[in-house]
């Protein structure tokens, strides 16, 4: 163990995985406790308030994602004085594991869920599966999945062929089909993207009265950072704490896209696409108006040409015509 004294304002960014675990393992054993789950697993857990985040996370993308190398949770610890739960996998597991489920079985006995007002299941990808999967330990409780997985077993869902190599493992079992452990939950929030099909494929099988699907279109297939780096991750898991996320108020949070330069070059590619020149020109001109963006000053100097050379008078565009062939030539 580290002798240093680590705090949740303490950056982890540079420490080896070995130092990251031991000074995660001693913030945990001081306001908490840490367990270890099977070679691949770990429980971390916070206690703070009545409000309960249980965050299904990987330990590589807490490492790239969080600015302090924190489990992502951490921040709502920080922020809102949230107690936090982390289960943290070694890679992609899907959580799939006897002994995350038999750490689940614990605290069920144990009464542990009782304690808190209210609970708020979050993850993203594999962690998006295991936070709809995990959820019915707590009934009652709230879900926020990103991009989740239902399932991976190949009966169900053979046209996924993005996770190939997890098509043994066992998700028929203990915590298996995630959208039917959503049964229980009070409400559950699945965020996607609709134009990533096989995201939206998987979405449309958690169609239940209880989950509202909350669609984050043109931000393709990484939605967790973006969330993050449009600083709204705080805001979406409070509002689903406070059972104020809806269709209405995930679109004022996904409103700060229009600041964020990489989907308003997406929007720009779709546009290009389906050749929608008054729209690609209402959005380069939008844009100029805001930021400095070339490559939106270029189209729009060029969709203007166009349409100028288009309405000028015959004679007018001939001249201009023969102007153009003669600087070409």
């Amino acid at each position: 163990m580290i002798d240093t004294p680590f705090t949740l304002e303490t950056s982890f960014a540079d420490f080896s995985k070995d130092a990251w675990l031991d000074a995660v393992v001693q913030v945990a054993q001081d306001d908490g406790f840490y367990e270890t789950l099977g070679r691949k697993h770990h429980a971390i857990f916070l206690k703070k308030t009545k409000t309960l985040l249980v965050s299904f996370e990987t330990i590589s993308g807490m490492r790239a994602l969080s600015s302090l190398a924190h489990p992502l949770g951490w921040e709502m610890v920080r922020n809102e004085d949230w107690s936090h739960l982390c289960i943290a996998s070694e890679g992609d597991t899907w959580f799939r594991d006897e002994n995350v489920y038999a750490f689940f079985d614990r605290l069920i006995d144990d009464g542990f869920f009782d304690e808190f007002d209210r609970v708020v299941f979050y993850g993203a990808g594999p962690g998006g599966y295991a936070a709809a999967a995990y959820s019915v330990a707590a009934p009652g409780a709230r879900v926020v999945a990103i991009q989740p997985q239902a399932t991976l077993d190949p009966s169900v869902a053979e046209w996924d062929d993005r996770f190939i190599e997890m098509r043994r493992t066992d998700f028929t079992s203990r915590f298996g089909y995630a959208p039917e452990m959503l049964d229980a939950a009070e409400a559950a929030y699945v965020i996607y993207d609709p134009a990533v099909p096989l995201d939206a494929m998987h979405a449309s099988l958690f169609t239940r009265p209880n989950v509202t699907k909350l669609r984050m279109r043109r931000m393709g297939s990484a939605l967790q950072s973006k969330l993050l780096d449009l600083d709204q991750f705080e805001a979406v898991l409070t509002l689903a704490a406070e059972d104020d996320l809806t269709v209405e108020s995930f679109a004022r949070c996904a409103r700060a896209r229009r600041d964020h330069r990489p989907y308003l070059r997406s929007l720009l590619n779709a546009l290009e696409q389906d050749q929608r020149e008054t729209f690609i020109l209402m959005l380069c001109r939008w844009v100029n108006e805001r930021i400095s963006a070339p490559r939106f000053a270029r189209r729009q100097k060029q969709i203007e040409a166009d349409i100028a050379l288009r309405n000028a008078p015959a004679g007018d565009a001939d001249t201009d015509q023969d102007e153009a062939a003669q600087k070409s030539g």
